[in-house]
């Protein structure tokens, strides 16, 4: 399938960023590569949640770290637009009029910053988004079809590797693709959707949970949600989570 095809290219492409680095794939060669690849000047990725404190994670130059922090201090423009959207928020122009009116404060230090187009690309997977990729250009631009399934590709990666998942050196998932990462997104979303009935809240709270304990506890992410889909693992409003199989 050619969405495979396009997946695969991508992961090549961040593999080789980490290569040249020296190091393990991350979300940084996710922005690395993608502006490489993609007619933009810069990119950006933020962690992003409705529950918790939003921060930058990564940026490729110093206008892309001026515009991730802009909108997560302001509170405006393409990339809150994007997490609370779900949708992405393509801006080839902030000059236009209309973005003028919709993002006053945030246009004009854009624009002040050096950049002149804004593509802001959410990170989900199901009811979970963990933040959102920005890439900017200094002229305005307009992304092509094919631009913009890559650059929907690079925020796929990048989800996956915010999200904790089995990525290998190479940048690919490890085991057969279409049936370990389906069971892995579906058991993440299960795991959460148990947590907000046991903890009483919102599923992106519920996300912040589960991954703070992963975190704690020096775990994967998947491995917890599997023991919060069988009942090994309980979480109490209040109190620490409590291990079904360590009870006496």
């Amino acid at each position: 399938m050619e969405s495979d095809s396009r997946s695969a290219r991508i992961q090549v492409l961040v593999a080789e960023q980490a290569a040249r680095r020296g190091a393990r794939v991350g979300v940084v060669d996710v922005c690395t590569a993608a502006v490489a690849a993609l007619p933009v000047g810069g990119a950006g990725l933020s962690a992003m949640s409705r529950t918790a404190p939003s921060h930058p994670l990564c940026s490729t130059d110093n206008i892309s770290e001026q515009l991730e922090e802009l909108q997560l201090t302001l509170g405006q423009g393409p990339c809150v637009d994007a997490f609370l959207q779900g949708s992405a928020v393509l801006t080839p122009d902030l000059l236009a009029r209309e973005l003028q009116d919709r993002w006053m404060v945030f246009a004009e230090a854009a624009l002040e910053a050096g950049a002149r187009s804004v593509f802001a690309l959410p990170l989900q997977m199901g009811a979970i988004s963990p933040g959102v990729l920005d890439l900017y250009a200094r002229v305005p631009v307009r992304l092509n079809a094919e631009e913009l399934a890559d650059a929907l590709a690079f925020a796929d990666l990048a989800t996956l590797m915010l999200l904790d998942a089995r990525i290998d050196e190479t940048g690919r998932p490890r085991g057969d693709p279409a049936e370990d990462l389906g069971a892995y997104r579906a058991e993440i979303d299960q795991a959460a959707g148990i947590l907000t009935v046991q903890l009483g809240v919102g599923i992106e709270e519920a996300f912040v949970r589960l991954r703070a304990h992963a975190y704690a506890q020096g775990r994967r992410l998947a491995p917890v949600a599997a023991d919060v889909v069988s009942r090994r693992l309980r979480f109490s409003p209040g109190a620490e989570p409590d291990h079904a199989d360590e009870e006496t």
